[in-house]
């Protein structure tokens, strides 16, 4: 089973950072990726047993064992598969690191997520 990435692209930041991580991956010869844009395919994030809104705010990687890693987690998983970014990977393991960049993570992604249903992105 290939890693799913379930991301938003009604959300310009949200679209522009996956484009990057997706460029990256495939210029290191990573294509074992499905991109799952939940704008354009709402019905997707039943696989993730989250709500459409709760994947819109935050993005969600579904490895191929089907474990599911959320956030901050989910851009440690993507780094762990590309070689250039490796060390990003390694780095944000650290455990007070880790939960830095989760607290970060969710706080940007919270407000992230108020500006775009402010501006009716969807």
């Amino acid at each position: 089973m290939p890693n799913k990435v379930y991301y938003n692209s009604a959300c310009p930041v949200c679209n522009a950072g996956i484009k990057d991580q997706r460029r990256r991956m495939q210029e290191c010869g990573v294509n074992d990726i499905e991109w799952v844009d939940v704008h354009n395919n709402p019905d997707t994030v039943s696989e993730v047993e989250s709500s459409l809104e709760q994947v819109r705010e935050r993005l969600y990687v579904k490895d191929g064992k089907g474990q599911l890693n959320i956030g901050i987690d989910a851009f440690i998983h993507l780094w762990q598969q590309t070689p250039s970014q490796r060390w990003l990977a390694r780095l944000f393991q650290l455990p007070v690191i880790r939960s830095l960049a989760r607290i970060a993570y969710n706080g940007f992604a919270w407000l992230l997520y108020r500006w775009n249903r402010a501006l009716r992105h969807w």
